[in-house]
């Protein structure tokens, strides 16, 4: 996996099309490449943090696929690994990539 991007900004985490709350956000964008240098199609790892409020409760939100919409406007759809804020999503599937 090689790193393709780090962005650092505040974005707005929503699931199921409902707004949950504004974040500050580190995100690292890691992507699966061929010999050849060309991506492989759903391979790829997004590793960071969420800084929340003091004090709030973020628990019912650990595990649960959100999508989390970038300064730039792009979205990327991420999972909350533990309620310290660190985030982690990765590989293939219906909630990850396009390809199957």
């Amino acid at each position: 996996m090689t790193l393709v991007e780090d962005c650092i900004g505040v974005g707005h985490l929503s699931r199921d099309g409902e707004v949950i709350r504004q974040v500050r956000y580190r995100i690292a964008r890691f992507q699966g490449l061929h010999g050849n240098g060309l991506p492989v199609p759903g391979v790829h790892r997004i590793e960071g943090r969420f800084e929340f409020e003091p004090g709030d409760d973020v628990a019912e939100l650990v595990g649960v696929p959100m999508m989390l919409r970038l300064e730039d406007g792009r979205a990327l759809t991420v999972t909350l690994a533990d309620a310290g804020g660190r985030v982690l999503s990765e590989g293939h599937g219906p909630s990850r990539c396009l390809c199957c």
